[in-house]
């Protein structure tokens, strides 16, 4: 099996190269990303629990899915695909912010991003691909910004930065 590769940019986000996924993480290299954010009409956030063998922060919840770009598919294109694949379920995305984050994980790796944050709506459960998510829940934005405070330790790092600091662009009633 072939491993994935991810987009390699400059800080304009601009494409400058390709390279394996793992390899991009242990280097810290810069590469594109994205965060899906699904809320529903109560303004509820889907919330994923990542799988227990993923290779880099198991088990800690985090957005909607999140992945990586493949060479010559839009953010859109990319946000969708891989809604379906996680999560089971398409709806329309669209792309609120990005910024540039760099973050150390839980096994040596680092994850250095350009990292697009979309949005969508959906009302139904979703049809969640175990081998890619542990579990999912609702949960009332307020609430998430609130026991990220308090239990940070649970969470993604990006989502906390996502919180912390682009949190007027996800926080918004439909």
């Amino acid at each position: 099996m072939v491993e994935e590769e991810v987009i390699l940019v400059n800080e304009q986000d601009e494409q400058i190269g390709l390279m394996p996924k793992m390899e991009a993480h242990k280097k810290a290299i810069l590469h594109r990303a994205f965060s899906v954010f699904i809320f529903n009409s109560k303004n509820e956030l889907m919330l994923q629990q990542r799988a227990a063998h993923k290779y880099h922060s198991p088990l800690l919840w985090t957005n909607t899915c999140c992945s990586h770009q493949r060479d010559g598919e839009s953010n859109i294109e990319a946000g969708t695909r891989r809604l379906r694949e996680e999560m089971g379920f398409t709806t329309g995305l669209k792309e609120v912010t990005s910024f540039i984050y760099k973050a150390p994980l839980d096994n040596g790796l680092t994850e250095h991003e350009f990292d697009h944050v979309m949005t969508g709506f959906y009302e139904m459960d979703p049809d969640i691909n175990k081998k890619e998510v542990e579990a999912w829940k609702w949960m009332p934005i307020e609430a998430v910004k609130s026991d990220i405070e308090f239990n940070p330790e649970i969470y993604t790092s990006w989502f906390k930065i996502i919180f912390k600091n682009y949190y007027s662009y996800i926080n918004f009633e439909r």
